[in-house]
């Protein structure tokens, strides 16, 4: 082998570090609080929450994410979705991760703080606990349930957003949350069928793991059903209008359709088509959400 095969082979330090903020997730929960932002005023959002509220919020969530990476390093070895994580092949090493993970935090709270408001910060710090300590170090091993437990924390992000543009919390960001809260089981779930021999492997006990694929697959189409429902209170509280009506009715129907495939299917075929268009659903909602909020901010609709 050549010496340039050789460093080519080498691990780019900075990607590793990229992989312990679980950058795709980060970009979910940025986009999330973002849109509890555009939604908390009437008209244009100011840059200056925009801007250090997604940083802080961003940087706190890979703060947590890194963690996790931390915490889970063991089974993460043992799971084929995730050995090739950089602590499980040595790219970095605890030390460094957990260093990492405390000085995404310290910046997190530094901007929220000086350049936000406590109140974001505190918000995300709650956020950041709940998902690194109470979730990952507890919940994760400790019940089946754990994803629906440990769903707040993933679901706060809108009310994160709304905090920092007005510096409170009303209903409206609370919906919100209730959204992404009944959204996170079916979705994540969805997943879990699909690698629950990872999770046995591992010993975490995953509802597909613990009570098998065909209970999971009747929770996930309960789940579906309620989130149609939940998906309408943005309109019943007056806080959308019939664009986001529609986009929430076929958006759930389509959920619900995935659901309903997977639960009569005898495999776990349509796990990760289930699991790709629970995804889809929940950005493109909340795509609806600004459509219909902008399009009354400049008179489009009643």
């Amino acid at each position: 082998m050549t010496e340039v095969a050789m460093v080519e082979k080498e691990p780019v330090i900075w990607r590793q570090y990229l992989e312990l903020c679980k950058p795709n997730v980060v970009l979910l929960i940025v986009f999330t609080a973002v849109v509890g932002m555009l939604l908390s005023v009437e008209g244009f959002v100011p840059l200056g929450p925009l801007i250090w509220g997604s940083i802080g919020i961003g940087l706190g969530a890979a703060s947590g994410a890194a963690v996790n990476h931390w915490v889970d390093q063991r089974i993460d070895m043992l799971m084929e979705r995730t050995k090739k994580r950089p602590l499980p092949t040595g790219g970095l090493s605890s030390a460094s991760a957990i260093g990492f993970a405390l000085i995404l935090g310290v910046l997190s709270m530094i901007i929220l703080v000086t350049l936000v408001n406590t109140l974001t910060a505190i918000l995300t710090l709650l956020s950041m606990v709940g998902y690194a300590v109470i979730y990952t170090m507890y919940l994760k091993r400790a019940t089946p349930h754990n994803i629906v437990l440990g769903g707040a924390a993933g679901a706060a992000p809108p009310i994160l957003g709304w905090a920092a543009v007005t510096g409170s919390v009303t209903v409206e960001p609370l919906i919100l949350f209730l959204i992404i809260f009944v959204w996170t089981p079916p979705h994540f779930w969805a997943l879990a069928i699909n690698r629950r021999d990872d999770y046995a492997r591992a010993g975490l006990p995953m509802l597909p793991v613990t009570h098998g694929v065909s209970f999971t697959k009747i929770q996930i189409l309960l789940y579906t059903h309620m989130l149609l429902v939940v998906s309408l209170l943005p309109f019943i509280v007056g806080m959308s209008g019939v664009v986001y009506l529609f986009g929430a009715v076929v958006l759930g129907v389509g959920f619900i359709y995935h659901a309903q495939k997977l639960f009569r299917q005898k495999t776990d075929e349509h796990a990760m088509k289930t699991f790709g268009f629970s995804i889809f659903y929940l950005g493109v909602l909340f795509v609806f959400l600004l459509v219909d909020h902008y399009a009354q901010v400049f008179g489009l609709i009643a």
